[in-house]
This record gives structure tokens, sequence and C-alpha cells, in this order.
């Protein structure tokens, strides 16, 4: 019985490193999978996964209006697929989430959901919600805070470093924008208040 996991953490857990790995387990046992990458971070360019760590692949780009179920199935008619991994999950909308849990349910493939949990307030971004209701496993992925604390919390800072308190839910960036902080660093960042 093929199942939905979601693998979550605050930035720089390596979520893209696993998801390739992941990937490349399948694939040297001759196993087909299908790569998604949400088209709203290109950062790597449009349809492409990469870790810091240098790994990379291509995927297949994902706008909010796409029908994840239709994809995969199509996909899968043409050639068996083993696994479905989706990087940046937390961009998924709500619907595609669901539309996961309709590739897990009656399609019988697998669902690898890699992403954050929360914003840069701490808030829940939609996708990462409903992925933590919907899930049938929750894995929390790793990093540490500077002080050596386990990371929970993602600060985004401006370009000389200081810590931003307001703005849009969503600013695509990496490590020039974003640090992976512990809850105590984090409000202390934030002047005290998270």
């Amino acid at each position: 019985m093929a199942k939905l996991y979601f693998y979550y953490s605050a930035m720089n857990a390596g979520k893209s490193t696993v998801l390739l790995q992941s990937s490349y387990n399948y694939r040297e046992r001759g196993m087909r999978t299908l790569l998604f990458a949400p088209s709203i971070d290109d950062r790597a360019g449009l349809g492409r996964i990469e870790s810091r760590i240098g790994l990379h692949a291509d995927a297949i780009a994902l706008n909010p209006a796409d029908d994840l179920l239709a994809r995969v199935r199509t996909d899968h008619a043409a050639a068996p697929v083993a696994c479905v991994l989706i990087d940046e999950a937390q961009f998924l909308t709500p619907a595609q989430v669901a539309q996961a849990t309709d590739v897990t349910d009656t399609l019988d493939i697998p669902v690898l959901c890699y992403g954050l949990r929360t914003d840069f307030q701490g808030n829940l971004f939609p996708g990462s919600a409903r992925l933590l209701a919907l899930a049938d496993s929750l894995v929390e992925l790793k990093t540490i805070c500077h002080c050596g604390r386990k990371a929970t919390m993602n600060l985004r800072v401006d370009a000389t470093g200081h810590a931003v308190r307001d703005g849009a839910q969503v600013e695509i960036g990496g490590n020039d924008r974003y640090v992976a902080m512990c809850r105590r660093h984090f409000k202390a960042a934030l002047g005290g208040a998270a």
C-alpha cells in the first residue's frame, strides 16, 4: 500500500539532497521516478532541483493550476512510475496535496514531499498545513542553529543581514535571504516577539 510522506524542516536541512538520493535509489534498481518542482521556485532554473552540495536533476515544473493526479496518471500509463517526489512542497496548493493523496490511494504510487513547515513569521504554508493534516507519514529532517540547538524556524534577513518582520509570505531565496534558527534565537533576532 502506497503512502504520502511529508519530510519537513527549516532551511538548510538537506531536503533536496535527500529527495535526489531517494530518486537515485529507485533508479538504481531500475524503477522510474517522477520529480516535481513548483514553478514559483526557479532559483536553479525552471523544472530543476538542485541541492546546496551540488546534486541536481531535471524535474517537471508544477504550476498552481496543474492537476498532479492527471499528470502522474498520464506518465504512469506511458511507462510505470515507482515513486513521485516533490521538492519545495510548501508551495503546493491544498488541492494538489489532495491530488497527491489520490496518487497514493488510486494509483498505488508512493509520494514523497519535501518542504518547509513554516514561513519567516512562523506561520504554516497552505501546502504544508494540508500535508501535515493528510500525510500518512511525517518525518522531520533536522538542521542546527548557530548555537548548536535544533533549528525549527526560518529567519528572513535583508541585504545587510538584519531580521525582516513583515512582507509577503513567499519570497524566494536561499542563504542570502534566510537563516535557520532555534526558536529562542529566532525570537531574539525579531526583538523578543514571534
